[in-house]
């Protein structure tokens, strides 16, 4: 009685029933769930006050709170917040539709005396909402909602059915027997309802009543205890196996001890009794699972990135069109690409910029940018063990996630960007991946030094990265890295058609006679033996903001050019004065 009693808020009457479900079950049932969730309760509420009250579903409501990008929140596990935003939500979405008469329209005349009228639109509206639920990845933002009506006609959405039949799973794998990593996005495993004793697996049930397309929460045991990817069932049973199709690799896998120590999860299948491998989950606790998923694992967001082109990319880098075609040639043949040259001839700007020109728009998400240095690790690379408040846990490093993140797209390219690539001791950091990144070896599986899980390097993944052949201080690149990487010499520019247009449209004397100066410095440092075209002076110096005033100018000789001539030539006084004497001239006036 007291919940329909009107005058008490909605959620203190829904967590009253909710409480007294939960004594009554203790008391007369050895059930371990009473299913009186805030799905089922509101449904009462609806068929007692089919004109005031709507069915509640989570996933129906997050997705069109996120499609209709709504200040209505959801949230897992925030029950009362979520009851009111929804209601407040869906309120709001029934005033709209009680505007759109061609709908309302379509939907009485599909009424006969069998059906509830719906005066007050409250279940067309439920209606509504779930058939945005079941379109959202087509739904980018409200002006699309109307074109994907349009596309399913309108008569499509009256009266669909808002319960669901889905089941929610976690699927336990002992990597020491088989690993969830060890599938690709898209694979398929069958698992056996049967052990190599021809005995029946433990909850023999949770096999016969999985259901196609039901969504199954991938967890991997010891040593690795994490939840690391999402499937569904993609064929059911056949009295011998199932088959589970992997849809997603979490880039940051979630810990077991995260999961078990929130309250709401306390009487999860697994966590009661973790004998087994396939174990029920109620779409709370699916919900709540998938909420910690995605506060560390966000979808792709659908986002309109600015158009980048070849032409963009020559317009930016000096670099003619035929090295252009030739670099990036190098690159989707060879995968793997070394950008090598003096300082200033604008490695990390090219890099950033070839990466947005292959992928034909300027998508940083698709983009990685490390630095190597002397103390880098396979452990901060691939991955290791690191310490925690509970000891030691297995860590994933940078390039690991970054692979795993675009093996979830594989229709596009990611790009992983290695400054100052030979500071690092490269065979240490890489350490087996050394063969999975070459060219031939993209997809191959191999099994890593801390884990027994295989790993890939997938096909879509670009890895540019960049040295300065100036500094002396590096060792060269070792054979069995060189091989797998194509070398590209990047030159000063200052011949460059593109840069020449630039320096005129400066329109500064000065600007005129150091570059002059400068390319004279150049061809003495090429003649020295001890040096090369490898420490040339590039243009990049003249390409900032500073070099566009004589005080700027100025600076850029004081603290960036001559300090290089000093190391260059730190035994040779005379030929050090004499340049700073020539580029410091070209401020006597």
């Amino acid at each position: 009685a007291d919940l329909y009693d009107e005058k008490q808020e909605l959620y203190k009457r829904i967590e009253k029933f909710k409480n007294k479900s939960e004594e009554l079950n203790n008391k007369y049932s050895k059930y371990k769930q009473t299913f009186q969730d805030e799905n089922t309760i509101m449904t009462y509420l609806w068929l007692r006050y089919p004109d005031k009250y709507y069915v509640y579903q989570f996933n129906p409501a997050f997705d069109v709170a996120t499609k209709l990008k709504s200040n209505y929140k959801m949230k897992a596990a925030e029950y009362e917040k979520n009851i009111n935003n929804f209601m407040k939500l869906y309120d709001e979405i029934c005033v709209e539709l009680s505007k759109d008469e061609e709908l309302i329209s379509i939907f009485r005349s599909k009424l006969n005396e069998n059906y509830y009228p719906d005066p007050k639109l409250k279940t067309l509206t439920g209606d509504f909402a779930y058939f945005i639920h079941q379109k959202h990845k087509k739904i980018k933002n409200k002006k699309d909602i109307k074109e994907t009506i349009d596309e399913d006609n309108k008569n499509n959405i009256i009266l669909q059915t808002q319960t669901t039949n889905k089941n929610y799973w976690w699927l336990n794998a002992n990597p020491k027997i088989w690993s969830f990593s060890n599938l690709a996005v898209g694979e398929t495993i069958n698992y056996t309802l049967y052990n190599d004793n021809g005995n029946k697996r433990r909850v023999f049930q949770n096999f016969l009543n999985a259901k196609l397309d039901d969504l199954v929460i991938c967890y991997e045991g010891h040593p690795t205890k994490k939840v690391i990817g999402i499937a569904k069932v993609n064929k059911e049973q056949d009295g011998k196996e199932i088959y589970f199709e992997k849809v997603e690799e979490l880039d940051n896998p979630i810990d077991y001890i995260t999961l078990k120590n929130i309250q709401e999860l306390k009487n999860m299948e697994y966590f009661v009794n973790p004998q087994g491998s396939l174990f029920k989950l109620s779409e709370e606790e699916y919900n709540i699972i998938m909420d910690e998923i995605r506060e560390n694992n966000p979808l792709p967001t659908v986002t309109q990135y600015e158009e980048y082109t070849k032409k963009d990319f020559l317009d930016e880098v000096f670099m003619s069109e035929d090295n252009y075609n030739e670099l990036y040639n190098m690159l989707k043949n060879k995968k793997n690409i070394i950008l090598q040259g003096a300082p200033g001839t604008g490695k990390t700007f090219a890099a950033k910029r070839l990466a947005y020109s292959i992928m034909g728009e300027k998508d940083d998400s698709r983009i990685e940018f490390i630095q190597f240095h002397q103390n880098y690790s396979y452990e901060d690379f691939v991955m290791g063990y690191k310490p925690n408040e509970n000891g030691f846990a297995l860590e994933y490093g940078v390039f690991y996630k970054f692979c795993k993140k675009a093996a979830n797209q594989s229709d596009k390219d990611f790009f992983f960007i290695i400054d100052e690539i030979n500071r690092g001791n490269m065979s240490k950091i890489f350490g087996e991946l050394l063969v999975l990144i070459e060219n031939d070896y993209r997809g191959t599986k191999a099994k890593l030094a801390y884990s027994d899980v295989s790993f890939t390097v997938p096909k879509n993944l670009y890895i540019i990265g960049m040295m300065n052949t100036a500094d002396r201080s590096l060792a060269m690149i070792d054979y069995a890295l060189r091989r797998r990487f194509k070398f590209y010499e990047m030159q000063p520019a200052f011949n460059n058609e593109s840069f020449i247009k630039y320096q005129k449209s400066i329109n500064s004397n000065r600007l005129d006679r150091l570059i002059a100066m400068v390319k004279e410095l150049n061809e003495e440092i090429i003649k020295d033996s001890s040096l090369g075209k490898g420490f040339c002076i590039a243009h990049s110096y003249f390409c900032s903001e500073e070099s566009k005033s004589d005080n700027g100018l100025k600076s850029i000789v004081k603290y960036d050019i001559l300090p290089m001539l000093s190391e260059y030539w730190f035994d040779d006084n005379d030929k050090l004065q004499k340049w700073e004497d020539n580029l410091m001239g070209v401020f006597n006036d």
